[in-house]
């Protein structure tokens, strides 16, 4: 720590590891292709004096190298079932026709023809192919003359050089699509956390600066004849300010419970202040905190939306637990015709509350009703393991999307 701020030391040698990882996996990947390809060279080295055939025998291990290489991206397991068949093929070509001019010394090839038929082929023929790979090196072994103890170790050599091969082929895919799951989570984290700043910051402060606009049109008509109740309602002005100050304040820190019945007597003040007549029946217990917030704020916008239509002149509230659920409405006149349904997909106001409510389980309605009066009912129930509201479902979609770039 510097200054009192904390080291970023840490932080920074994180990220770059992290990104370094999927460098580092292909690193590795192509170490174990060297490695087996350079053991290859050593023994025709160590068993050929002819110059022409030793650079025939490095031409065959290049092209086996690239052929290897186009095989373990995971981009050639989405290619055409032609185009595998005639890599495998080639590949297939230059694991077997060496073996007449250099014996027991190409045997270990065998092991990325094993690896490649895993890695492009379906289970059923891979591993069928993976088997008789390992199985046809053993046999070449045998009539070779080798001894059984070096036909069994062609053999299991085979094996154990093909599961290599695959599995740090699939280790090096799966290492890239976590660094970009990783990634895309990160994206979508950070556009969630704008809309949910987006939609606290609609919800609350929508309320308090229609609040303060109401009362403060009520104190420019009140202070010429009633400055004592001008006075008054300046006080309360402040008093919403105030609590809107610290409303953006729990916005900005993440974190912010609301309660219903606490929101229920400033919708009585406000709607006095705008000379609506108002009738409350708040009959509710102890609420979780969760479905506290949430009713409050669909009060709330509810409120907000009303200040809004100068005509209103009438609001009823009520709010009553029943069972193993809480039920709030509330109705007032004053709309106008036509007022559609809530749109979820709206991004703010209504269409922000329903996918709170549908968060906790419960339901939300918004529209006229047959009385022409608009009606706005939201029930939640009381015992319900909420989400996060508005979850978004894209990273998980991601993932499996990410997910079929690797998939066989």
């Amino acid at each position: 720590m510097r200054d009192g701020q904390p080291d970023q030391a840490p932080q920074r040698l994180a990220d770059a590891a992290d990104v370094l990882a999927p460098r580092l996996a292909k690193a590795i990947l192509y170490a174990v292709l060297l490695s087996y390809l350079v053991m290859t060279l050593l023994n025709i080295l160590g068993s050929i004096r002819d110059i022409p055939m030793v650079a025939v025998g490095m031409i065959g291990v290049l092209l086996i190298f690239m052929l290897q290489f186009l095989h373990s991206d995971p981009r050639m397991r989405r290619a055409t079932l032609r185009l595998r068949v005639i890599t495998l093929g080639s590949q297939a070509l230059l694991t077997y026709l060496p073996l007449i001019v250099f014996h027991w010394q190409w045997g270990s090839m065998g092991a990325f023809f094993a690896g490649s038929c895993l890695l492009l082929l379906p289970p059923r023929w891979g591993w069928s192919l993976y088997g008789l790979t390992g199985l046809s090196m053993a046999v070449y072994a045998a009539f070779d003359g080798m001894p059984a103890v070096e036909v069994v170790y062609m053999g299991q050599s085979n094996y154990l050089g093909g599961l290599v091969v695959y599995g740090i082929s699939w280790f090096t895919a799966l290492v890239s699509v976590l660094h970009e799951t990783r990634s895309e989570l990160a994206r979508m984290a950070v556009s969630n956390e704008r809309l949910r700043f987006a939609r606290d910051l609609h919800d609350l402060l929508g309320y308090s600066l229609s609040a303060i606009s109401l009362k403060s049109e009520l104190i420019r008509r009140l202070l010429p004849a009633s400055p004592d109740r001008a006075r008054e309602e300046v006080s309360e002005v402040l008093d919403i300010s105030r609590q809107a100050l610290a409303d953006v304040r729990l916005v900005a820190s993440g974190y912010r419970d609301m309660s219903l019945v606490q929101e229920c007597a400033s919708a009585r003040e406000v709607l006095r202040a705008a000379e609506v007549d108002a009738t409350l029946t708040v009959s509710v217990g102890e609420l979780p905190p969760a479905v506290d917030t949430v009713l409050a704020t669909v009060l709330r916008e509810g409120m907000t939306n009303l200040l809004r239509h100068s005509r209103v002149r009438s609001c009823t509230i009520e709010a009553v637990q029943e069972g193993g659920s809480v039920q709030l409405s509330v109705v007032n006149d004053g709309v106008e015709p036509g007022v559609g349904a809530v749109d979820p997909h709206g991004g703010s106001g209504l269409g922000n509350l329903t996918l709170r409510v549908r968060a906790m389980g419960g339901t939300l309605s918004a529209g006229l009703g047959a009385d022409g009066r608009f009606h706005l009912v939201a029930t939640v129930p009381v015992e319900t393991a909420p989400q996060a509201p508005g979850l978004d479902l894209q990273p998980l979609k991601a993932l499996r999307r990410l997910s079929r770039k690797v998939a066989v």
